[in-house]
């Protein structure tokens, strides 16, 4: 990808990312969740370190959402990020 390319592509995101803020309702759980991993996946990649402990049920499921998106390019994160959230607002 072209570095004006991604660096619009990055300004898309960082923008989505303040434009989910101003949602109207909080989204449910899937949908948060849903969020999050494309936001890690989209800003750092591959899920890192080690799980949270068996009885850290939020962090457990936010690790997992995360990890399922393992192997998805940042670029096609970000992409799908930006999707979703414009989803969500329309």
């Amino acid at each position: 990808m072209q570095l004006e390319t991604m660096t619009d592509l990055r300004r898309e995101f960082d923008q989505a990312a303040e434009d989910i803020q101003r949602l109207g309702q909080r989204p449910d759980n899937d949908t948060l969740l849903k969020l999050y991993a494309l936001y890690k996946q989209g800003s750092e990649g591959d899920v890192h370190g080690d799980p949270p402990g068996f009885f850290d049920f939020v962090g457990t499921a936010k690790y997992e959402a995360w990890a399922h998106l393992r192997g998805v390019s940042e670029e096609e994160a970000m992409q799908r990020y930006i999707e979703f959230v414009q989803e969500l607002l329309s």
